[in-house]
């Protein structure tokens, strides 16, 4: 069996992994004019696999050095691998609202034709400002939309993206106070519960607080 790692290990595997998430928010990708309602969500969904796989990567990695079953790599793996499963159920969710945005922009599925989508039933550019107006409608223009429905698309993907840069900034926090915790050798026990020092790592008690929420 391979010796344990230091909590100072541990600790950095967590700060790694967090600073992997918050990367993902503030990914940036090229927009092309005619996506441009998709901009706030295209760098997070295409830096967002690499990530996912790359912590997955980690994870197995950790499991298949066989550690010994010490609290503190308990405590390391609970976190981790809460950590991945809320950062994929995440994207998981991200990718399926873009497709439905594409949807509502006529962008056709594999073997379809594309259609020309409608305005939005009583938008009216009136209440906008010359200059808005303007580039509202050069970007719709661009886009091969309406502007009403332009508008609605992006502001559906700002909300999305912004769902998502808020799960990564909870996922990201979790792993950082977890390597706080490993860091100030706090971690004595993994029980099934409690508060403080030697409870369960934070993204564990979040997740479970979600669940219950859900309920």
């Amino acid at each position: 069996m391979t010796t344990a790692p230091t909590h100072a290990d541990l600790a950095t595997w967590l700060i790694e992994a967090a600073e992997a998430v918050s990367g993902i928010v503030t990914a940036q990708r090229p927009t092309p004019p005619s996506r441009s309602y998709l901009q706030p969500v295209l760098g997070p969904l295409s830096a967002g696999p690499d990530v996912v796989g790359e912590l997955a990567f980690r994870l197995e990695d950790l499991l298949a050095k066989e550690y010994p079953a010490t609290p503190a790599v308990l405590f390391t793996v609970a976190s981790y691998a809460s950590a991945l499963g809320w950062l994929t159920e995440s994207l998981s969710e991200l990718t399926q609202i873009v497709n439905l945005l594409c949807t509502h922009a006529g962008i056709p599925a594999i073997g379809t034709a594309a259609t020309t989508p409608d305005e939005v039933k009583g938008f009216d550019l009136s209440a906008y400002s010359p200059q808005d107006r303007e580039a509202v409608t050069a970007l719709a223009a661009e886009a091969g939309l309406p502007p009403g429905l332009y508008l609605r698309v992006l502001g559906r993907a700002l909300v999305a993206c912004a769902a998502f840069a808020e799960a990564c900034t909870e996922i990201t926090a979790g792993l950082f106070e977890d390597a706080r915790e490993l860091m100030d050798e706090s971690v004595s026990a993994v029980p099934l519960g409690g508060e403080g020092p030697g409870s369960l790592p934070t993204l564990v008690r979040s997740l479970l607080a979600r669940m219950e929420t859900a309920e």
